[in-house]
């Protein structure tokens, strides 16, 4: 009878075999981060996710992070003054969502939580689709079979499950393994730190493993479950978890975009293959509060952001363009243009949202509507109408 594994071993990459690693989760993520791009800008190596890329793809990648943050940002001030009811801010995880929705495929499919903001902005969703669910006019306003991109799960980690299921659904249509790279599909499920304590994730990495099913469970460990540290959350690093459930895991650097993009893409490309789940933990810092209405200088100290800022994922990036010379003032300058505009669409558009009709939520529940539904429907109409002409 084999002995169980001693504490500190887990899987590296994605190769079958256990390999020492060198202690418990450390604040700079420990040995076992992978890591391709530096906080001071200097490009590493990696001997297993490695990848050359192109002085356009590093633009792209600074580009999408730029826009997100000023997505993020001009979001938090329309909460501010009243435009929206609440916002799930990304501040500090721009890297972590920009390199795993650039590893996308088109066929690949995403089931976010609330605060993908960066995914739903690779997989080409109009912002402004993500403010009508925020603003309280619609319950999201996109069709997922569109963009590939589910509807925001607000209930925390119930989305892995649907994810699962449907992973399970494409071994069924037969495009998972078949070679054919415009064919063969995938499943990147989100999730923070926090979730990883529920039950629905725990159920959903058995089935996962059981069924060998084409899915990315993408955690994204911003170190806080809201107010409560991931200290209290785990005492092995998260991503070991998934040696207990039988398939690998990995933590990356969540702050280094390309990193992020390296490990996805080799993850995705695994379950493309048939070859099963992968955990991949995003190690990164929240930056900003878990919504905003969260008062994160409550449970932290200031000095840990502070020494997270130095880490931030954008700077790292823009600090490497310029020391090679991949950019110029004519970039940055259309870049903060674009930004500007971007963010002038939003305060306008947002504003500009029409209130929804009453009887908007009896829409899109049923395809076949039920005779019980209609007789209420009908009802909620006359009631409505009663107050016509009155002041």
């Amino acid at each position: 009878m084999n002995a169980p594994p001693e504490p500190g071993t887990t899987t590296s990459g994605f190769g079958p075999d256990l390999v020492e690693v060198f202690g418990p989760s450390q604040s700079d993520g420990g040995p076992e981060l992978v890591q391709l791009l530096t906080p001071e800008g200097e490009r590493v190596h990696h001997p297993e996710f490695d990848l050359d890329f192109s002085a356009e793809q590093l633009r792209g990648f600074y580009r999408d992070m730029v826009l997100t943050r000023r997505i993020d940002t001009e979001s938090t001030a329309l909460q501010r003054h009243g435009e929206l009811g609440i916002w799930a801010q990304l501040l500090g995880q721009e890297a972590a969502q920009i390199g795993a929705g650039r590893a996308l495929r088109p066929q690949d499919y995403v089931f976010p939580t609330y605060r993908e903001h960066g995914v739903a902005w690779c997989r080409g969703l109009d912002p402004l689709k993500l403010l009508g669910l925020f603003r309280g006019v619609d319950h999201g306003g996109w069709d997922p079979a569109e963009v590939n991109f589910g509807q925001y799960t607000i209930v925390i980690g119930a989305q892995t499950l649907h994810a699962t299921g449907y992973a399970m659904g494409m071994q069924r249509d037969g495009v998972v393994g078949t070679g054919d790279p415009e064919r063969d599909a995938a499943v990147i499920a989100h999730f923070g730190d926090g979730a990883s304590s529920q039950g629905d994730v725990n159920e959903a990495f058995i089935f996962a493993a059981s069924y060998n099913a084409p899915v990315v469970f993408f955690c994204q460990n911003n170190q806080w479950a809201i107010s409560e540290p991931i200290e209290r959350q785990t005492r092995i690093p998260l991503y070991q978890r998934a040696l207990g459930f039988g398939f690998p895991g990995v933590r990356v650097d969540g702050n280094d975009v390309l990193a992020t993009y390296a490990v996805t893409q080799a993850a995705l490309q695994r379950a493309r293959d048939g070859q099963g789940p992968t955990l991949v933990e995003a190690y990164t810092y929240r930056m900003g509060a878990h919504t905003t209405t969260d008062d994160p200088t409550r449970y932290r100290l200031s000095d840990d952001v502070e020494s997270w800022k130095l880490k931030d994922p954008i700077a790292r990036v823009e600090v490497y363009l310029r020391r090679n010379g991949l950019v110029d003032e004519e970039f940055m300058n259309a870049l903060a243009a674009e930004a500007d505009e971007l963010g002038h669409t939003l305060r306008e558009g947002c504003k500009a949202m029409p209130d929804p009709k009453p009887e908007a939520i009896f829409e899109y529940v049923y395809d076949q509507e039920p005779e019980e539904l209609r007789v209420q429907r009908e009802a909620f109409a006359e009631y409505h109408a009663s107050f016509e002409g009155a002041h």
